[in-house]
């Protein structure tokens, strides 16, 4: 683990991530905790999406409401281990660790190879490398269930999203409209950050999944 000192900033971190979860850091040193979203995060995920600017909240769930629709929470929330997976970023330099970023993978059947690719970061966290360690963890998660490849609808004008994505090494496959498709080779793009190790977070990221093995 690295980046998880006292010293940062002078801000209290709240110890302690627990088995189940990689405890890494961020671009800036800030410790952050990874792990499965469960619905015990119901309150902790409604107060990071209302954190996220009208802008961001549009151009990541197609609508500016400072409180996103039910079945936006019932999504992030339903997470099975197989056909749903999701995990979130906490930050533990705050007591009460709030959500960074989420990001998930949905499948239609247990044993489909293609699964449906979304992550949201919340604005104050933008530029530090949480959609990364987020995208890296889920890519690797996804990759131990069988699965091969993420399909990702993003909207034409979100280039920010759009450039993440081709950086992972996506390529576009259709346009319906203002929303674009992406298609993602899970194994191509966990080679690629591997390879890449940026942020270097990604190194506790990796060796939490190559320990599991």
């Amino acid at each position: 683990m690295v980046g998880t000192g006292d010293d940062y900033t002078g801000i209290p971190i709240s110890k302690g991530c627990g088995d189940a979860a990689i405890e890494t850091s961020l671009v800036d040193g800030r410790p952050v905790c990874i792990r499965i979203v469960t619905p015990a995060d119901e309150i902790r995920l409604r107060e990071g999406i209302a954190r996220m600017s009208p802008r961001s909240r549009y151009l990541r769930f197609f609508t500016g409401g400072a409180s996103p629709p039910d079945w936006i929470i019932e999504r992030l929330l339903g997470a099975d281990g197989v056909r749903h997976l999701a995990w979130g970023a906490l930050d533990l330099t705050d007591p009460s660790q709030p959500v960074m970023g989420v990001v998930r993978a949905i499948r239609a059947g247990s044993a489909d190879p293609i699964a449906e690719f979304s992550i949201a970061v919340v604005d104050a966290y933008h530029g530090l490398g949480v959609g990364r360690l987020l995208a890296a963890t889920l890519l690797l998660n996804a990759f131990a269930g069988g699965l091969t490849a993420f399909s990702a609808n993003v909207l034409s004008e979100n280039e920010a999203a759009r450039s993440f994505i081709r950086r992972l090494g996506a390529h576009h496959v259709s346009q319906d409209g203002p929303e674009a498709e992406y298609r993602l080779d899970v194994a191509s793009a966990l080679e690629q950050m591997r390879e890449e190790r940026d942020p270097p977070g990604l190194a506790d990221v990796f060796a939490y999944f190559d320990g599991k093995r």
